[in-house]
């Protein structure tokens, strides 16, 4: 379902003149290409995405604990929110290198016929003809993360809800905020597809082409239901897996001996 949406929001970004607006250019693309035109590219969208979610959670357990032994169990403690989110920023910037090259190749398929059957073909292909930074022509940050919802919208502390209320609270706030995150950064995506797509485009050419109202708008309500629902769901599947290993979900911590010390004696001296 992703990779269909996905291949309509290309089309929309790259092609305006034709693909002029969401009801109308469905229409153009289904009876040009047929179905099949909306599954182009899936083996880069499944190999891209699965690259990126399992570095970006991946790290992000790496960070959290690189990060919080060296404020120490005190400050960790304190600083825990800011901690996070340096380590959820940190392992972005490695998923989005793992996921550009597929994205690349995945544009490429999508909007130019005849370029490469599907990623097997057309990764050699760009390498071939541009070198290897024909791959990383669209690097840039895409998205932020989580969105703080047991404290503002769950009427009770997250240790008191049960698994299931969390795992919902997980996919809620990956959808929030993948729909923060689709809005702020769609004018990068729009830059992401033009570049891939334009062999020796550059972002001025793009500006041109779509308008700065364009780059800002063009193909965003897709790109909204992608990308808070793949959020929604990668937040779910991971939490679901810390569950079943007996983890806490995200947001949740396993207090050291030295940090659960410190609260006690904390505590002590407040009695």
């Amino acid at each position: 379902m992703v990779n269909g949406i996905r291949v309509y929001n290309v089309f929309l970004q790259v092609d305006p003149g034709k693909y002029r607006d969401i009801s109308s250019g469905f229409g153009v693309l289904l009876q040009e290409q047929g179905l099949g035109g909306f599954f182009k590219g899936w083996m880069a969208t499944l190999v891209g995405y699965s690259s990126q979610g399992a570095c970006k959670f991946g790290f992000y357990e790496f960070f959290k604990k690189c990060y919080s032994d060296i404020a120490g169990p005190e400050h960790a403690e304190k600083w825990k929110t800011f901690i996070y989110l340096a380590a959820s920023a940190s392992a972005e910037m490695i998923a989005d290198v793992a996921l550009c090259p597929m994205e690349a190749v995945k544009v490429r398929v999508q909007t130019q016929p005849g370029f490469a059957r599907c990623l097997t073909d057309g990764f050699p292909k760009i390498v071939q003809s541009e070198g290897a930074f024909g791959l990383y022509k669209g690097l840039l940050p895409l998205w932020g993360r989580q969105v703080p919802l047991y404290k503002h919208a769950v009427p009770k502390p997250k240790d008191e809800c049960s698994k299931p209320l969390q795992l919902a609270v997980s996919f809620a706030g990956g959808y929030i905020a993948g729909v923060f995150c689709a809005a702020i950064s769609h004018p990068a995506d729009n830059l992401v597809s033009f570049l891939n797509n334009a062999k020796g485009g550059t972002m001025a050419d793009a500006v041109r082409t779509l308008g700065v109202w364009g780059l800002l708008t063009r193909g965003l309500p897709l790109r909204i239901i992608m990308v808070g629902t793949l959020t929604g769901a990668q937040w779910a599947t991971y939490d679901a897996f810390k569950v079943f290993v007996g983890l806490p979900t995200s947001g949740g911590f396993i207090p050291s001996p030295a940090a659960t010390d410190l609260r006690q004696v904390d505590h002590e001296k407040r009695s």
